[in-house]
């Protein structure tokens, strides 16, 4: 049978948008972004492209009304985006609330994994963001006659020393309040997106309230332990171009720090997240699994067993809801053709393989400039091949027509942590 979308599992209201701040494209030319962010390439998806997770959730009686109000608030966002707006400072963009979609994003997750009556409270939240800035204003009021070199010394003092925020220690496996704003403003320890973004709010907030005279970047350190600093706009130097902040870089890695956070295959961060979650399908196959270590093997086996059963004891062992929305919003985001392919392979682990199946296809079908590909893309290529001729195969048999019970993985779970 073909990969077609006849299953009702996949039907939904969050269709990709055919929209002119949607489907802007960017230069072949510019493989990354500021920062070293991937750029979205030449990414058009299919207008009647459909997601599963609500669905398949729906499906099994599990309500997803409120992370369908969080995401709809994340496309109205994402939707206001034009192609200039992606590329500008996120200190000067007016055009989408960032600090908003941060709250959609988390809002969404919480009500994935959590037992709650009652949704986020994104406003809540929101105005305890806007309180840092009125806070700022109370306490170092004097900063704003004086020059911008000590204004800025005020403001990191304020964020760092006052408040408090400090950049998260955890190098291997994100710590999953690192990655969610409201849980950085209640326990002051976040990635380097979440503070960007709330020291970009302060920077945005003062400019508006026409106490800012000046322009001023916010620039991402390089390195693991640095926190966001900002920079006067004048003094700022080429080098120092490319860490510096831009709408889309922030959204892109907001996203893909949450789909690296909660990737349910965890072992041998060497390589890709697709690649572990290919193998990791692989050793179902005895056969496949020849030269294969027994480290590797007995992980692989693990992360499929944990799936299966719906069990998640920490988030080492990772989320696949969690893991499947981000992958979902990095595509209405347009953020590269390759989540598609990892939105694919993880379909596959959960059992929707007519879905897995079109989303590989859609993948190869939109893969169509191939620059000297290096060992890792040809590794990942012949696996997504594999992964094709397996799912025809599999198609072939009546029985698969309808998703395992691997997908209980998705609601199966009676404790969210």
């Amino acid at each position: 049978m073909s990969g077609g979308l006849g299953s009702p599992w996949v039907s939904g209201p969050f269709l990709l948008l055919h929209s002119s701040s949607l489907y802007t494209e960017f230069s072949s030319s510019l493989p990354t972004c500021r920062g070293g962010a991937v750029c979205r390439s030449r990414f058009r998806p299919p207008k009647d492209l459909k997601f599963v997770l609500h669905d398949a959730l729906d499906s099994s009686g599990f309500n997803t009304t409120y992370a369908r109000e969080a995401r709809e608030g994340f496309c109205s966002q994402v939707n206001k985006l034009s192609k200039i707006g992606r590329e500008t400072s996120i200190t000067i963009n007016e055009e989408v609330d960032l600090g908003k979609i941060a709250l959609y994003i988390a809002a969404e997750d919480d009500s994935l994994i959590s037992h709650s009556s009652v949704p986020l409270p994104v406003d809540a939240f929101t105005g305890r963001l806007d309180g840092l800035s009125t806070g700022y204003c109370s306490r170092y009021s004097s900063s704003f006659a004086s020059s911008p070199d000590i204004f800025l010394e005020c403001l990191e003092r304020y964020m760092y020393v006052d408040k408090g925020f400090r950049r998260t220690k955890s190098s291997n496996h994100m710590e999953h309040r690192a990655v969610y704003l409201h849980s950085v403003l209640t326990h002051r320890v976040g990635s380097m997106s979440m503070l960007s973004l709330i020291y970009s709010e302060i920077l945005k907030k003062l400019r508006l309230w026409g106490l800012l005279k000046f322009d001023v970047e916010v620039s991402s350190p390089i390195d693991s332990y640095g926190s966001p600093r900002g920079y006067l706009k004048r003094k700022t130097t080429e080098s120092d171009q490319n860490h510096i902040v831009t709408t889309e870089f922030l959204l892109l890695k907001i996203l893909r720090d949450l789909k690296d956070a909660f990737w349910p295959f965890q072992l041998d961060q060497s390589k890709s997240p697709f690649l572990r979650a290919a193998e990791a399908a692989h050793c179902s196959d005895r056969s496949a699994n020849v030269d294969k270590s027994g480290l590797e093997l007995a992980s692989a086996k693990a992360a499929r067993h944990r799936l299966e059963r719906g069990v998640w004891t920490s988030v080492r062992f990772g989320d696949i809801r969690r893991a499947l929305s981000a992958c979902e919003r990095l595509i209405i985001l347009e953020a590269d053709y390759t989540e598609l392919r990892d939105y694919g392979v993880l379909l596959y682990h959960c059992g929707f393989y007519k879905e897995s199946l079109q989303y590989l296809k859609l993948y190869q079908d939109t893969e169509k400039v191939k620059q000297s590909p290096d060992l890792l893309t040809k590794l990942e290529e012949e696996a997504v091949e594999k992964l094709i001729i397996r799912l025809n195969l599999i198609l072939m048999e009546d029985e698969w027509t309808r998703p395992s019970s691997i997908a209980s993985s998705l609601y199966n779970n009676t404790d969210p942590w």
